[in-house]
């Protein structure tokens, strides 16, 4: 990418477009566009179309999407289906229209099957019946990598996807009701440590394996990718290790330093065993991570630990 080339970043203050934006921004990419939602409806195709008309953008990235918690993702099924559908499909029918030369969609790793072998590989996709709690949010995404093959396919556009797996990082969530596993351990850590409380509760047994990539790592890899990477199909990114949630919340204790004890509440569920990412296809370019998950998560508390939001009571 040409350093004046004019980037269009759709979702650019979600936690993986402020990322991309900063990075961007990092390696002296100085003509960048983006718009809020309120500026832009992106489910409007008439908008979106105008937008392109009058902005043509050289690149894309698409990491604008309606996402949420189990909570959500169980409860809006025809919003987290037709919001993502029509994110997507306006943002590359238009980038064809006006001749981008490269976009790069952004999806997740809810797309592989439930009963997928471990580590995911790329070509488990569609290979099983998919998580029922978040399977409307999972389709939409599978429909975008599968447009964007299409529109390569027919009309030879050079439009890409990338698959991240967990994320953590500036601009997480932090709600106390449908914040993810490690934001959520971040926030109970520090609420036990500044309450003086004598334990902390954990969800479940603490043994199923989790992944995380700092968000900071995938947007270095989404750039990589955008410069290397040129083919159908999608590419997984992930840090190549997983942690189990115990181990995870004594790393977040240490960090925090909270002094008290771990209480498993085992008649809560512990949700999928394992889901790890194979990331070999991306390692073989050239491409790995650089934040460790320590280094992360001290830089994560250390930048939210004085905000008021993260310190408010649930």
């Amino acid at each position: 990418m040409e350093k004046d080339a004019k980037i269009y970043i759709a979702g650019h203050r979600g936690m993986v477009g402020s990322a991309i934006v900063r990075a961007l921004q990092q390696k002296g990419y100085t003509n960048l566009v983006y718009k809020t939602s309120k500026e832009l409806d992106l489910k409007n195709q008439q908008e979106v179309n105008q937008f392109f008309d009058s902005e043509k953008p050289n690149y894309v990235f698409v990491a604008a999407a309606k996402v949420g918690g189990i909570l959500a993702n169980n409860t809006y099924h025809a919003e987290f289906l037709y919001d993502n559908l029509m994110i997507e499909a306006n943002i590359i029918q238009a980038a064809y229209l006006n001749n981008v030369e490269k976009l790069m969609f952004l999806g997740s790793s809810c797309i592989y099957p439930k009963m997928a072998p471990q580590p995911l590989k790329e070509e488990y996709l569609l290979s099983g019946l998919l998580e029922p709690t978040n399977e409307p949010y999972a389709i939409a995404k599978i429909a975008g990598i599968k447009l964007a093959d299409a529109y390569r396919d027919q009309y030879g556009c050079n439009y890409i996807s990338a698959m991240p797996t967990n994320l953590y990082g500036p601009n997480d969530n932090y709600h106390p009701k449908n914040s993810h596993v490690l934001p959520a351990l971040l926030r109970k850590f520090h609420h036990a440590k500044i309450n003086n409380a004598q334990s902390v509760e954990i969800w479940g047994t603490g043994a199923p394996l989790r992944e995380f990539l700092h968000v900071d790592d995938l947007a270095d890899a989404c750039l990589f990718l955008m410069e290397n990477f040129n083919e159908g199909g999608f590419v997984n990114v992930g840090y190549g290790e997983d942690i189990s949630i115990k181990d995870l919340a004594l790393l977040i204790k240490e960090i925090v330093g909270f002094k008290g004890e771990l209480k498993f509440d085992t008649s809560k569920p512990d949700g999928t065993p394992r889901k790890l990412m194979d990331s070999s296809k991306l390692n073989s370019m050239g491409w790995n991570p650089k934040i460790s998950l320590a280094e992360g998560i001290a830089a994560v508390y250390d930048e939210v630990k004085s905000q008021p939001f993260f310190n408010e009571t649930a």
